[in-house]
């Protein structure tokens, strides 16, 4: 799940989504939901230096995975709609100069280990790729299927277009601002829970709900601020911090823990 050219896919986890998400298209009655996320997503589009060629690639047509994805997902527009999502997330309100010239995105569904990961293409990291594990799917109850793999598309789609410092930036931040992503795009599952009992760095949601504490705290654009922050020059703690939030990483990921505890 690194944005960086290589990466090596994690180990599998459960990841379960609710079935009432309002992109769930498949229920009747979420239908003026889903017609006005949509609405909002296009009135506050994030147009990119180039429009990306979204591409899908399926290794194997017969696996109980691949069906699930074909049965419950439209592809072109839940790729769109996975992109739309990331730019109006992290870029906002930001020069087109500052998003990255992603220029194509190919979806690979396959047998593998792990859950997900995206690389960037040998012949130029420009052009990425996001690898999904048929057989994870697969092992999905049906109830959820489509909502998780909407969120691990999401959560892919975030290390396409996000900045990592030149490769230097912690990989539970660059983790922890994909499944922030995931988490303000509605698609958290319903497992998910905010931790204290780790480092600020751990990762996934539980850096993630950490980067939604500091929205509350230092603004609404603070993760944009950071994901800036991680574009020009290789990662410096104390710069990136005190620039962004004032603070150390360490006294904020304190005060973070102290709203946790007298949240019991």
């Amino acid at each position: 799940m690194s944005p960086s050219s290589s990466s090596t896919p994690p180990a599998p986890q459960s990841s379960a989504l609710p079935p009432s998400h309002p992109f769930n298209t498949d229920n009747e009655h979420n239908t003026s939901h889903v017609e006005r996320a949509e609405q909002a997503i296009l009135t506050s589009k994030v147009i990119p230096q180039r429009k990306p060629l979204l591409r899908l690639e399926i290794r194997d047509l017969s696996s109980e995975g691949t069906r699930a994805f074909l049965r419950l997902v439209h592809a072109s527009k839940s790729l769109e709609h996975a992109v739309d999502t990331v730019l109006k997330n992290l870029y906002t309100g930001l020069s087109t100069s500052c998003i990255p010239p992603t220029r194509s995105v190919t979806l690979v569904l396959r047998d593998m280990d792990g859950v997900a990961y995206t690389t960037g293409r040998d012949i130029d990291d420009d052009h990425k790729e996001i690898h999904i594990n048929t057989k994870y799917i697969s092992q999905i109850s049906e109830s959820r299927q489509k909502e998780e793999m909407l969120g691990v598309l999401v959560h892919e789609m975030v290390h396409c277009w996000q900045h990592s410092a030149f490769g230097t930036a912690p990989v539970g931040l660059t983790e922890g601002v994909a499944d922030w992503v995931r988490l303000k795009a509605g698609f958290a599952p319903p497992h998910w829970k905010r931790h204290g009992d780790c480092d600020w760095d751990a990762g996934y949601e539980r850096t993630g709900y950490f980067l939604e504490w500091l929205e509350n705290e230092h603004g609404e654009d603070v993760v944009r601020r950071i994901n800036q922050a991680l574009k020009e020059c290789k990662y410096d703690a104390d710069r990136l911090w005190y620039s962004c939030c004032g603070k150390s990483v360490k006294d904020l990921w304190k005060e973070y823990k102290k709203s946790l505890e007298d949240c019991k």
